[in-house]
C-alpha cells in the first residue's frame, strides 16, 4: 500500500469516528438539524421529578416527543412565527421565569434546613401546644330564659344529646348532640373557656354562659394531654415551611434593597 493509499484510509477512519462521535451527542437528524441528547435528558428530568420511572417504553416516548417538537418547531419558524411580538414576549416571560427559578434553586441549595433548624421548630411548636385538651358538649340557644330552662330539665334527668340536636342553634354540633370533639381552651372565645375549665369532668354549668353568639349550656366530658403529632411524622412539613420561610425573607431582602422609582 503506498503512503497516500494509507494517509486517506486513516483520514477516512477519523472522519467516520468524527461523524459517529457528533451522531452520538445527537438524537436524531431532522430535515438535516441534528437534535442533541440534551434536550431528551433535560425533559427526562422533568417527568422523573414528577415522580414517575423512566422505563423503557417511557424512554421511547420521550424521545418521540423531543423528535416530534423539533419538526413542529421547525416548520412554526418556516412560517416566521418566532418573529412575531407575541412570540417575542412569551419568551421573554418563559426567560424571566426560568431564570428566577435557577435563582431561588440556588439561594436554597446555598441555605439548606438544617435538622436542627427542623428539631427547633418542632420544639417551640410543642410549647406553645403543651397543655391540656378538652371535649366538651354545648347547646346554644338566643334568650337567657330558654337557656335556664333548659338547665332545670337537664338537672331532672333530661338527655343533653337529645336537647341539643333539637333546640341548639349551632348546627354543627347541635346535629352531633353538642358534641364539640377535643380542643384546647384557647379555640373557643373568652367567656365559653372559663366557664368550660372551671367545670370538673361530668359536670354540666350552673347558669347559661353569654357570649357574642348567645347562651350556652356547657357539659364537660373529659380532660387529658394535649395529643401532638411525633416529630418524624411532621419534620417534611416543617422542613417545607422553614424552607418557604427562608426564601420569602430572601425575596423580600432583595425587594428592600431594590431602587424602584
Amino acid at each position: 500500500m503506498t503512503t497516500f493509499s494509507i494517509k486517506t484510509t486513516a483520514l477516512a477512519v477519523a472522519l467516520v469516528a468524527s461523524a459517529m462521535g457528533v451522531q452520538a451527542q445527537n438524537l436524531a437528524i431532522v430535515n438535516g438539524k441534528a437534535v442533541p441528547k440534551t434536550r431528551m435528558e433535560a425533559l427526562s428530568q422533568q417527568v422523573a421529578r414528577s415522580g414517575r420511572p423512566i422505563t423503557p417504553e417511557i424512554e421511547a416516548q420521550i424521545k418521540e416527543e423531543v423528535i416530534a417538537r423539533e419538526i413542529f418547531m421547525q416548520e412554526a419558524q418556516k412560517r416566521g412565527l418566532d418573529a412575531t411580538d407575541d412570540f417575542k414576549t412569551q419568551m421573554e416571560l418563559a426567560r424571566q421565569t426560568l431564570l428566577i427559578r435557577e435563582l431561588f434553586g440556588e439561594f436554597q441549595k446555598k441555605n439548606p434546613v438544617t435538622e436542627e433548624d427542623i428539631k427547633a421548630e418542632f420544639d417551640k411548636f410543642v410549647a406553645a401546644n403543651s397543655g391540656k385538651e378538652f371535649r366538651a358538649r354545648h347547646i346554644l340557644v338566643e334568650k337567657e330564659d330558654q337557656a335556664k330552662a333548659i338547665i332545670a330539665n337537664l338537672k331532672k334527668g333530661g338527655k343533653f344529646e337529645e336537647i341539643a340536636k333539637k333546640q341548639s342553634k349551632d348546627p354543627g354540633s347541635g346535629a352531633n348532640g353538642g358534641d364539640l370533639d377535643w380542643a384546647s381552651p384557647g379555640n373557643y372565645v373568652k367567656e365559653f373557656s372559663e366557664a368550660m375549665v372551671a367545670l370538673k369532668k361530668g359536670q354540666l354549668t350552673e347558669k347559661p354562659v353569654k357570649s357574642q353568639f348567645g347562651f350556652h349550656i356547657i357539659k364537660l366530658e373529659d380532660v387529658r394531654d394535649v395529643q401532638l403529632p411525633k416529630f418524624e411524622d411532621v419534620k417534611p412539613q416543617i422542613a417545607q415551611q422553614l424552607g418557604q420561610s427562608k426564601l420569602s425573607a430572601f425575596q423580600e431582602e432583595l425587594r428592600g434593597k431594590a431602587k424602584i422609582e
